[in-house]
C-alpha cells in the first residue's frame, strides 16, 4: 500500500480504489519539510518524555528494591495499578486535572496563583506521556536492580567511594541493560502515540502519530499513511538494532 497511489477512475481520483505498486512518491512526499518538522518534534518530545521517565523511575525502582520484602508486592502493585484503567479514561482524568477550572488551578488559586493554561500545549503532552508510560520504565529497572549484587556497592563504599561515585561508576553501569530496555519500551510507544497528543495537545502539539491517524481516517489517504507508518517502523528497527549493538559491546564482543 505504501508504494501505491489513489486510482484514477473515469478521469477522477477515486476515494476507495488504489493503483498498486506505482512508485515511491509517498516516501518522497514524507520528506517534505512540513512532515520532517513534525517528525523532529515527535522525536524530541518522545526523547524528553523518556528522559523524564528515566529520572523519575530510577529512584522509584531503587526504592522498591531496597524496601522490606513485605512491602515490595504492594509497591509493585501501585506501579502497575494504572494498567487496570483504560487509557482513554486516564487521559480524560488528566484533562480534569489540568484544565483552566481543574484541580491544579483550583489549588493554585487558594494561594493566589493562576489560573494557568496547562492544556493543549507541549507541556500537557509530555506530562501525559510520562504518566502513561512510566510503568514501562520502572519494571525493567526494578528487574535489573533486583538482580544487582549488593556486595559491589558495599565494596565501593568501603574503598572510599562516595555515594555519588558508587552510583555513577558501579550502579549505573551494572544496571545499564535495564536502562536501555526501559528507554526502548518508553521511547518507541511515545513516538507512535496519537491519543495522548490528540486529547491533551490538540492542534498545538501535533505528533507524527496524529498525522498517520488522520491519513487513514479524515484524509482517507491510506498509501501516504502507510508510508509514514513504515518510516516509523524503520525508526523502531533502528532503535532495536542499536540496543543489540550495545548489548554485544557490554558483553565484550567487537562490533
Amino acid at each position: 500500500m505504501s508504494f501505491s497511489d489513489k486510482a484514477v477512475v473515469d478521469g477522477q481520483v477515486s476515494i476507495t480504489d488504489y493503483a498498486y505498486l506505482t512508485g515511491i512518491t509517498n516516501y518522497i512526499r514524507a520528506f517534505d519539510p512540513l512532515y520532517l518538522g513534525i517528525m523532529w518534534k515527535s522525536v524530541w518530545i518522545s526523547a524528553l518524555a523518556t528522559a523524564l521517565c528515566l529520572l523519575t523511575a530510577y529512584p522509584i525502582a531503587f526504592g522498591i528494591c531496597f524496601a522490606k520484602d513485605k512491602w515490595k508486592p504492594l509497591l509493585l502493585l501501585l506501579v502497575v495499578l494504572p494498567f487496570w484503567i483504560n487509557l482513554l479514561i486516564r487521559t480524560y482524568a488528566l484533562i480534569a486535572v489540568f484544565r483552566t477550572q481543574g484541580y491544579v488551578n483550583k489549588i493554585l488559586g487558594v494561594v493566589g496563583l493562576g489560573p494557568y493554561e496547562m492544556l493543549y500545549n507541549n507541556f500537557a503532552v509530555i506530562f501525559g506521556l510520562v504518566y502513561v508510560y512510566m510503568p514501562f520504565m520502572v519494571l525493567p529497572l526494578y528487574a535489573t536492580i533486583e538482580r544487582l549484587d549488593k556486595s559491589y556497592l558495599e565494596a565501593s563504599l568501603d574503598l572510599g567511594g562516595s555515594q555519588f561515585q558508587t552510583f555513577m561508576r558501579v550502579t549505573v553501569p551494572l544496571t545499564m541493560p535495564g536502562i536501555i530496555s526501559g528507554i526502548i519500551l518508553v521511547f518507541i510507544p511515545c513516538l507512535g502515540s496519537f491519543l495522548t497528543p490528540d486529547l491533551l495537545g490538540g492542534a498545538n502539539a501535533l505528533m507524527i502519530g496524529n498525522v498517520i491517524e488522520r491519513q487513514f481516517k479524515a484524509a482517507n489517504d491510506w498509501p501516504f499513511g502507510s508510508a509514514l507508518s513504515f518510516l516509523l517502523m524503520y525508526a523502531t528497527f533502528g532503535a532495536l538494532a542499536l540496543r543489540y549493538l550495545l548489548t554485544l559491546r557490554s558483553k565484550g564482543v567487537d562490533v
